[in-house]
């Protein structure tokens, strides 16, 4: 009897580093329930300087693609390899290549699309241990805020491109995904990269949200899965094309407003 095909997946990546497992007190006081009235009004500047910092630095970087994946996958790992491919290939067909700016996948992309001679784009994120950004970024803002971070990565993007990842990962394909299917951006295409890996995910949505009636059948076809950058890049330049009057018709930079 022949294995199905997730028992042939590339080992497993190294545990997670300590400071994965650290709180940060800010994060946490935002989160733990109703500050004090000039305690809130102080988070909401700081909030709203972020996205005003965000806006500056990333609105004329585009056409982009976002990557998103994993951060544990080391140089010598397939995935990686992969992601290096699948960044020079979107390089290629004109897209700036974003990713969350750290290591792992993110790096891989980043490092594609660069070794390809493309743009490359980090939304950084700090961490109670800081995350530092690849090597391989034109261009990178730290964020403290996951939420102003995971507007950034969707804003200024025509499709989505999703590497092996975990928790982190899966948040941001979904929250895609679901973008998409409630009309809040246009159909871009959200593209699964590594189809053993995505094979048990695919079947819980066909055969238990499908049938279960917590989607419409149609919102199975949302997600592509590949294991081709060649056809990942397709997909890409079909969007890109589709968006062409919208991309070219873009504000322009104005150089007496600091813009760059």
């Amino acid at each position: 009897m022949s294995r199905p095909p997730y028992d042939d997946l590339p080992q497993s990546p190294p545990a997670d580093d300590a400071w994965l497992l650290q709180p940060d007190p800010h994060d946490t006081a935002f989160l733990e329930g109703p500050k004090s009235r000039f305690s809130e009004l102080g988070r909401i500047f700081r909030i709203a300087g972020e996205f005003m910092s965000g806006f500056r630095q990333l609105h004329f970087v585009g056409p982009c693609v976002t990557v998103f994946g994993s951060a544990r996958f080391r140089e010598d790992h397939p995935y990686y390899t992969l992601g290096r491919e699948v960044g020079a290939h979107l390089a290629r067909v004109g897209a700036t290549v974003m990713t969350g700016g750290g290591p792992g996948i993110m790096e891989a992309a980043n490092r594609g699309a660069r070794e390809a001679g493309g743009y490359s784009i980090g939304c950084n994120i700090r961490l109670p241990a800081e995350q530092q950004p690849n090597p391989y970024l034109d261009r990178w803002i730290t964020f403290r805020y996951f939420f102003v971070r995971k507007v950034m990565l969707v804003k200024y993007s025509y499709a989505f491109v999703v590497m092996p990842g975990g928790f982190g990962t899966l948040d941001e394909l979904f929250e895609a995904v679901t973008l998409v299917q409630t009309r809040k951006i246009e159909s871009f295409p959200v593209i699964l990269m590594g189809t053993a890996y995505w094979a048990p995910l695919l079947a819980f949505i066909r055969e238990t949200l499908v049938k279960a009636g917590t989607i419409a059948p149609e919102d199975a076809g949302l997600l592509r899965v590949t294991d081709s950058a060649d056809e990942a890049a397709a997909l890409v330049r079909q969007a890109l094309s589709a968006h062409r009057a919208e991309i070219e018709a873009r504000p322009r930079r104005i150089r007496l407003l600091g813009e760059r």
